[in-house]
């Protein structure tokens, strides 16, 4: 080989080697793992908010929404049965210090109901500085987290600054940034020094061929001195020794102590915000265009309120599609549009823009067509077991109240 190829080689290998190692950031949260009609057809987030977008260390953000339980629940999904409300962050970059599930305080899982209608609060507290997004999510059980919208959040100040004071049982202020570190080093420390003797108190031997060779020459008790029996035997008095002691002097120590929660709430629906019967949907036929990234629905509208009612919005899996005959600065100033990035820009277009009167029933064919179908992976659905589409359906009357469906129905792929 010659000096050129050699060098050429040399220089291959560390590229290669750079771009296998260097680091790079990463912002994802598994937001788009789940199959399409996990996250279309499960949990259907709306109206969800944050209270601020700068906060410094310390300061706390609030997170307020909510979100519809589908009718139409996946069979390969077991029942909501267990699910646990959450936030996805980077890491331990702020802590959350309340929850809420329409109106009431939980630390563990939930059991909620289908075609339930929730709202939540969650409260955090930050701890880093730096830029981060948000996301709540709910994990159910045996299926993973199905997230809800995402959100850019800023912090500022120093890691130094903050402080996570508790008041215990005993009426003493602890700080559970730092309360017990110490102790947790020392423990850690000790085991680890016991270990690492006991290794190399073996390893400072020969080991392997000439151990092997003794054994071959029929000599193997002479692997083992009386003084190794010894130091074993104490190890295996002494280590239980020091774990129960420990523990009757922590139990004294701190007599008032709470065990892990465990229980399972039982939160009651709020009264119906979504499927109220005063509108109507029922879906009649979905198609989607692979090539255009375009979903066409045609549904059943029938009003039964007092009021004309339009489209205002078609929303799945988050992604939202927005009718743009409506007026678009009042929608941005109720529902905070602005800056989500997740909000198709060519928005929803409907066949006819009339308003549906009271007592009316009117066929609509709906095309929502956006990147968004592929980029947020929801045109996958056309290769699931379990091709369906769901979402939730809003509309508008003259009043300004809004009535929300869900919907779900089989989706035919079409590839011209």
């Amino acid at each position: 080989m010659t000096k050129t190829m050699k060098n050429f080689l040399g220089i291959f290998c560390l590229g290669l080697f750079g771009l296998t190692f260097a680091p790079t950031a990463v912002y994802a949260h598994g937001d788009k793992s789940l199959e399409p009609f996990i996250r279309m057809r499960t949990i259907q987030w709306y109206d969800v908010r944050w209270s601020e977008d700068k906060l410094r260390v310390n300061d706390e953000v609030v997170i307020t929404g909510k979100f519809h339980v589908a009718e139409d629940w996946p069979r390969a999904v077991p029942k909501p049965d267990l699910t646990y409300l959450g936030v996805s962050s980077p890491g331990p970059v702020f802590i959350r210090t309340e929850r809420y599930v329409n109106g009431q305080a939980t630390t563990g899982s939930a059991a909620l109901k289908l075609g339930g209608d929730y709202d939540f609060k969650l409260v955090l507290k930050a701890r880093l500085p730096g830029r981060y997004h948000l996301h709540p999510f709910f994990n159910l059980h045996d299926a993973g987290p199905v997230m809800g919208p995402g959100h850019w959040i800023e912090v500022t100040g120093v890691p130094a600054a903050f402080t996570n004071p508790v008041k215990t049982l005993n009426g003493d202020i602890i700080d559970m940034e730092t309360y017990g570190l110490a102790n947790g080093i020392g423990w850690h420390a000790f085991w680890f020094a016991l270990a690492a003797a006991w290794l190399l108190w073996w390893v400072r031997r020969p080991l392997f061929i000439p151990r092997f060779k003794i054994l071959q020459s029929g000599q193997g008790d002479a692997l083992v001195t009386r003084l190794d029996r010894i130091i074993a035997a104490a190890i295996l008095a002494g280590v239980p020794l020091v774990v129960f002691g420990a523990q009757a002097m922590t139990d004294s120590q701190y007599p008032n102590t709470v065990p892990l929660q465990t229980a399972l709430d039982q939160i009651e629906p709020l009264a119906p915000l979504v499927n109220t019967g005063q509108v109507q949907v029922k879906v009649q036929r979905a198609e989607y265009s692979v090539p255009a990234r375009s979903m066409t629905i045609v549904m059943q509208i029938h009003n039964a309120s007092d009021q004309p009612v339009r489209i205002q919005e078609f929303a799945s899996a988050n992604v939202r599609f927005i009718n743009l005959a409506l007026d678009l600065a009042n929608q941005n100033a109720s529902q905070g549009i602005d800056d989500d990035t997740l909000v198709a820009p060519k928005g929803l277009n409907i066949d006819s823009a009339d308003p549906i009167k009271a007592g009316e029933s009117r066929t609509l064919r709906l095309t929502a067509t956006d990147a968004l179908w592929a980029t947020q992976r929801l045109d996958g659905l056309i290769r699931d077991t379990d091709s369906r589409l769901g979402g939730l359906l809003f509309l508008i009357d003259a009043t300004g109240n809004r009535h929300i469906t869900s919907i779900s129905t089989a989706v035919i792929p079409k590839f011209d």
